[in-house]
């Protein structure tokens, strides 16, 4: 197996590139598992793990987000200067398994969406950390 050596640590912070890969195969493994689902005719379970790999995916967002500002707080106690903007991050940290739950319940109830299809678009985003983890420790192999 070839591959390229790994990219420099200019990067913002440690895990970056691999952030950035889950982020791109998030909805890649949602869509593709919608489609195989489309192909099979469960027109409603398409959308399900679509929609799930969705949320999935903003899921993951808020969870970045909370762990930028957590650190930012670190930082200002520091002394390296005053965090902006993270009381509204503190809440979406807080309630985002709530925000996450409200919105399975109303795609289930108002879509009519089997909830095992929105579960298993939910874990598209498990699945595309393990494959960017993986990855990862790949490339480090010499």
């Amino acid at each position: 197996m070839t591959s390229s050596p790994p990219e420099p640590l200019t990067a913002h912070f440690l895990g970056e590139r691999t952030i950035r890969r889950v982020v791109l195969l998030t909805p890649i493994f949602g869509i593709t598992a919608g489609l195989i689902a489309s192909f099979l005719h469960h027109w409603d379970w398409a959308e399900g793990i679509v929609l799930g790999s969705g949320l999935g995916l903003l899921n993951f967002h808020w969870l970045k987000r909370a762990v930028e500002a957590f650190t930012a707080v670190a930082a200002a106690q520091a002394g390296a200067g005053k965090p902006r903007g993270t009381s509204a991050t503190y809440v979406a940290a807080a309630f985002r398994y709530a925000l996450i739950g409200l919105s399975v319940y109303v795609i289930f109830k108002y879509l009519h969406v089997p909830l095992v299809s929105i579960v298993l678009g939910l874990c598209a985003l498990a699945a595309a950390i393990l494959v960017a983890s993986v990855w990862e420790v790949l490339q480090s192999v010499p």
